[in-house]
């Protein structure tokens, strides 16, 4: 059999100009550093490989590395993805029109991967349906240059109901990382701390004749491998990279070069974790957990909600009572945030990435907690695009669209806000000049109108107001003691929402460093579980 080991150069050098390339990672996990930083210097050394298609599912960058190297003028000419949030340098490119730019659902171009693998034409879905994903919206074009473009993605009918229809996109290249590989290419992912859409990306590539370039950390004798442990065979690959610099370009993640918990290899001692003290991003977070019941299944998005919520959890003795998920297909444990956003220590489980939106999809979770940006007087919520930068929608729009409650986190006003937490009750010791709750948001990640026809649970939590989507628009049902009603909240919003003839204080309990009672409510919650279903 032949030796498919080359060096990251003669990697490089398989990327024609004016291919699609595509890569496999989330956040930093599963970067090929190797081979994304040869061809960067490929291509300012010699202006090659140019005018490239660049497709990504999910994040796949820390701020300064991943898909950050191919964030040149001219090596990209489309890029095709989910999210920018920690890719400052595309968010760049992005705002200033020098790329053709679509940003897409995450989970929605992680089964077009497996659909193109089928041989089907496309990917038939009702996610991003209303949003600014559809084309009669902005059909995901995230600049002005890309709007002048003709639409990715198609509006049709089938069987008396809409769908967006997103069609398949050839791949000449996939870059994708594992562990250790054998000389003939088979591929295994053991310290890897996710499981990603590997091999349904590796499938599609193959479906168009494409190349696959694989970065490993290990070289194995061939035939050493467990079979079960491989995830690509070696027939589908094309170039194995051993990396030289592993400390460097193979980490397992942005913070840790190789931590055995990350990867289920070891369980480490839950002792470590320490206390959040009380911020406004834990005030909100524990409002957040006042809907938790017990059994329920809850998904994680970045922010607040990653950050805060799993510790939160933990801290307050219920981690037994509920299911944590994150959109990477991790389940369990003690989850990593920031710039590592995605893994967890600890797990009971980790699926792929596709699988895991599978069930986002289609069974929808039970409640998700996501970030919000602006909301209006719809109930319609922006969370990604602020200005002229364009975060990206991740995994937002497949999860929210589908989980059976949505509950969003956010401060009520942004840039400068300060509060402190006295006595059970919230002052204002600064207000923030940015209002986010206005009149006109900026992009529809999250419609409200939809929600409200299907009647799916919604609430916006804050640390001075929590608001709950009702038929006629965002009703605010809470505020935190303290407050000024007409002050404090009716005055910072530029929309009057309905108020509830119940309107009642937030705990005060949850203004205090002590534990908030969460185990006590969770029991008490446990009579409305049936109504969740």
């Amino acid at each position: 059999m032949k030796n498919k080991v080359i060096t990251a150069q003669q990697a490089a050098a398989l990327v024609n100009d004016g291919s699609t390339v595509c890569t496999i990672g989330m956040t930093l996990i599963g970067a090929a550093e190797s081979i994304l930083k040869a061809l960067e210097q490929r291509f300012l050394a010699t202006g090659s490989p140019a005018n490239l298609t660049y497709i990504h599912s999910a994040g796949q960058s820390n701020r300064e590395r991943g898909n950050q190297h191919f964030a040149h003028p001219g090596m990209v000419k489309r890029i095709i993805g989910s999210h920018w949030g920690l890719a400052p340098k595309w968010m760049e490119r992005i705002a200033s029109d020098s790329v053709e730019a679509f940003c897409l659902p995450q989970g929605q171009i992680v089964h077009l991967y497996t659909a193109m693998a089928a041989g089907q034409a496309g990917y038939l879905s009702k996610v991003g349906l209303g949003t600014f994903i559809d084309p009669r919206l902005e059909g995901g074009k995230m600049n002005d240059r890309t709007r002048a473009l003709a639409d990715l993605v198609e509006v049709v009918s089938l069987r008396g109901e809409e769908y967006l229809f997103y069609p398949a996109l050839p791949l000449d290249t996939v870059i994708i990382r594992g562990t250790t590989a054998d000389a003939e290419g088979n591929l295994t992912c053991e310290e890897e701390a996710m499981k990603l859409e590997i091999l349904q990306a590796v499938l599609a590539a193959k479906r168009f004749g494409g190349k696959v370039l694989a970065q490993v950390k290990n070289l194995a004798q061939t035939g050493s491998l467990h079979p079960k442990q491989v995830v690509v065979p070696g027939n589908f690959i094309d170039a194995v990279v051993v990396c030289d610099n592993p400390e460097q370009d193979h980490r397992q993640t942005s913070s840790w070069f190789y931590d055995p918990a990350y990867c289920g290899n070891l369980i480490s001692p839950t002792s470590e974790l320490e206390k959040l003290p009380l911020t406004i991003r834990k005030l909100i977070g524990r409002r957040a957990c006042q809907f938790l019941y017990p059994g329920c299944v809850i998904n994680l998005g970045t922010g607040i909600p990653n950050d805060v919520i799993g510790t939160i959890i933990h801290e307050e003795e219920v981690s037994d009572d509920i299911t944590i998920t994150v959109e990477s297909g991790i389940y369990g444990g003690v989850q990593a945030g920031g710039i590592d956003f995605g893994i967890g220590k600890n797990l009971t489980a980790m699926i792929n990435h596709q699988e895991q939106m599978l069930y986002y999809n289609g069974t929808g979770v039970d409640i998700t907690y996501m970030g919000a940006g602006e909301m209006d007087a719809n109930g319609h919520i922006n969370a990604t695009k602020m200005g002229d930068r364009c975060t990206g929608a991740g995994g937002f729009i497949d999860i929210t669209q589908n989980a059976h409650h949505v509950v969003f986190c956010s401060t009520f006003t942004t840039k400068g806000l300060e509060v402190e937490f006295r006595d059970g009750q919230l002052r204002i010791l600064r207000e923030g000049s940015v209002k986010k709750l206005v009149k006109d948001i900026n992009q529809i990640s999250y419609n409200g109108e939809i929600a409200r026809q299907k009647k799916q649970k919604m609430h916006l939590v804050t640390e001075r107001a929590v608001f709950e989507l009702t038929e006629q628009g965002p009703m605010l049902i809470e505020i935190a003691p303290g407050i000024d009603l007409e002050k404090d909240v009716l005055q910072q919003m530029e929309f009057t929402p309905l108020i509830s003839e119940f309107l009642k204080l937030m705990d005060a309990s949850l203004f205090e460093e002590v534990n908030f009672g969460l185990k006590h409510a969770l029991c008490s919650n446990e009579h409305t579980e049936s109504n969740h279903h």
